[in-house]
């Protein structure tokens, strides 16, 4: 019997995906042990990551990472398909949906403060519907509404000046790196120039 495998091509992007998932699932991990004074309200660190992808490399990828924290966070905390799942999952999906619209409005006025506002707003909109809908159907998890409203407008505002000093940042590395890498394509276009030594043989 003949054992057969299937090999899955590994790109830059998943590279690049993963790295980013990565330090996205470190940061939800640290924030885990944050104590929090209203139960559901987090700074969302991750968030900080996710905006660097969104505006860097797009909506698609952004969601990649989004999802691969969400799930790979869950089950590294031992919370996968608890409430608590449920309630990131749908932060998290409706954050991305919110992001999808406003990726598309004039970057001269949209930056990374007001996506990470937006996506703040509409995560815990979403967590509380799923509340209401859900672990409490009724009205009083509207009273907490204003403490979820405060905590999107000061942490939305942490995250996008976070993520625009990371953007400034990886500009400048990129620009570095940028330049040595010219300058070694140079340097071995010169060697490649140069005339090779030759070996004669003597009688």
């Amino acid at each position: 019997m003949t054992r057969s495998f299937i090999e899955l091509p590994i790109t830059a992007d998943d590279r690049r995906i993963a790295g980013y998932a990565s330090a996205a699932i470190a940061l939800s991990i640290a924030e885990a042990a944050i104590p929090s004074p209203v139960p559901g309200i987090k700074p969302g660190l991750a968030n900080i990551i996710i905006l660097l992808v969104l505006l860097r490399y797009g909506w698609t990828d952004a969601a990649w990472v989004s999802l691969l924290r969400v799930a790979a966070g869950a089950l590294a905390l031992g919370q996968l398909f608890t409430p608590g799942f449920f309630f990131s999952l749908g932060g998290a999906l409706c954050s991305l949906t919110v992001l999808a619209l406003s990726i598309r409005l004039p970057a001269r006025w949209f930056g990374p403060v007001s996506h990470s506002l937006l996506a703040a707003f509409a995560h815990i909109g979403g967590q509380l519907l799923i509340a209401r809908l859900w672990l409490m159907p009724n009205d009083g998890v509207l009273y907490l509404a204003p403490f979820f409203a405060l905590a999107a407008i000061v942490f939305g505002v942490i995250n996008g000046l976070a993520a625009a000093w990371l953007l400034a940042r990886e500009a400048s590395v990129d620009e570095l790196v940028a330049r040595a890498d010219s300058l070694t394509t140079a340097r071995a276009n010169t060697t490649a120039v140069l005339p090779a030594p030759t070996c004669e043989s003597r009688p």
